[in-house]
C-alpha cells in the first residue's frame, strides 16, 4: 500500500508541524499546504485504477467532483486501458484532460507511455522517435542503446524546447519511475512499548516528528514524543533548532526524565561522555605574610625649630 494515498486522508493542518500554525490565517494555511500536498501527489503519480477519491482530488485539473466521476465510471465500465478513455468521464473536459493527463498511470495498459509520466500531447514526439530509429516505442523503453541514438535537436519546435525533450527521454528511461528516496524504517528499541517502560538514562533510537523554537520532538516508539530541549541538542550552544535538526531525522537519544503524571518525556541528543562539566574560576589566593613582631608605627616627626613648642608641652 503506497502511504501517500493514505496521508491525503489527513488534513494537513492536523500533522501539527511548526510552532505557530494557529497563530496565521487559517484561509491562506490550508491553500498553501493543499498546495504542497498536490505538488507530492503529482510529482509521484497517480494509479488510475486503484487511486481513492481522496487521492484523485489532489491532482491537478481533477477535483472531488470528478473524482468522484471518474471512481463512478471505474466501477460501471470496469479498469481504464487507456488514458484517452478519460475523456468518457463526465464533466472531464479537454481542458481538465490537458491538466491531469500526465499525472495519470495506466499500467499494462494498451500503450506503454500511458504508464509514464509523458504527457500524451507528446505522444507524437515519441512516436516520431521510434519511427526515425525503424523501432516500436516499447523499444525505445528497454533499449538504452536506441535511446542514445536519439538527436533531441531534430524534433525542437515552436511549443517543445529542450528541457521538455530532456524529461521525456529520461522518463522512457525509467517509465513510471518513483521519485521518492527509499523509506528508512526506525528500529525502536524492543520492550519499550509504553511511557512507563522508560527509565532515566535510556539510550533510545527515534526519528524527529517536529522543530520549534525551544526544542524538537522526537518519536521513540511510546506512542508520546519526548521532548529534547534547545540546550540538550548538542553539545555547543544551539541559537536556533532548525539549524541542527530537522523534520524525519533519524537520532540518538538518552532519557533525561520521565513524568508519568503529565505524560512528558524529556531526552537529550548531547554525548554524554564529552558533555563538560561546570567549572567555576578559582581566584588566586592571596599570600598572608609570615608570622613576626609587629612592625613599629613611625613617630611622627615633631615641630623643628619652633619656639612656642616648649611652652605648649608646660
Amino acid at each position: 500500500m503506497d502511504p501517500l494515498a493514505e496521508l491525503v486522508k489527513i488534513d494537513p493542518k492536523s500533522i501539527g508541524v511548526g510552532q505557530y500554525q494557529h497563530d496565521v490565517n487559517q484561509q491562506a494555511l490550508k491553500g498553501s499546504l493543499d498546495d504542497v500536498v498536490v505538488s507530492c501527489v503529482n510529482a509521484v503519480g497517480v494509479e488510475v485504477n486503484t487511486a481513492s477519491e481522496q487521492l484523485l482530488t489532489y491532482v491537478s485539473g481533477l477535483g472531488p467532483q470528478l473524482a468522484r466521476n471518474i471512481i463512478a465510471l471505474r466501477d460501471e465500465s470496469g479498469p481504464f486501458s487507456a488514458r484517452e478513455e478519460l475523456k468518457k468521464v463526465p464533466r472531464l473536459g479537454p481542458k481538465a484532460f490537458e491538466q491531469a493527463g500526465g499525472f495519470l498511470r495506466i499500467r499494462d495498459g494498451k500503450n506503454p507511455l500511458d504508464a509514464s509520466a509523458v504527457h500524451p500531447e507528446a505522444y507524437p514526439i515519441v512516436v516520431s522517435m521510434a519511427k526515425d530509429l525503424g523501432c516500436e516505442v516499447k523499444d525505445l523503453l528497454r533499449d538504452e542503446g536506441l535511446r542514445k541514438r536519439i538527436d533531441l535537436n531534430r524534433y525542437l519546435t515552436d511549443t517543445v524546447g529542450l528541457p521538455t525533450l530532456t524529461d521525456i527521454l529520461q522518463e522512457l528511461a525509467k517509465p513510471g519511475r518513483d521519485p521518492r528516496q527509499q523509506f528508512e524504517s526506525v528500529g525502536f528499541a524492543e520492550g519499550i512499548m509504553k511511557i512507563g517502560d522508560l527509565q532515566p538514562g535510556m539510550n533510545l533510537s527515534g526519528v524527529i516528528t517536529n522543530v520549534t523554537a525551544f526544542g524538537a520532538f522526537v518519536d521513540i516508539g511510546v506512542h508520546q514524543d519526548g521532548l529534547v530541549h534547545v540546550s540538550e541538542l548538542a553539545n555547543g550552544f544551539v541559537k536556533d533548532p532548525h539549524a541542527v535538526v530537522k523534520v524525519n531525522q533519524r537520532v540518538k537519544v538518552r532519557v533525561l526524565a520521565v513524568d508519568l503524571e503529565r505524560n512528558r518525556i524529556s531526552l537529550s541528543m548531547r554525548q554524554q561522555a564529552s558533555r563538560p562539566e561546570e567549572k567555576r574560576e578559582q581566584k588566586p589566593k592571596e599570600k598572608k605574610p609570615a608570622p613576626g613582631p609587629a612592625p613599629q608605627k613611625k613617630a611622627k616627626p615633631g615641630p623643628f625649630n619652633n619656639p612656642f613648642a616648649s611652652a605648649f608641652r608646660k
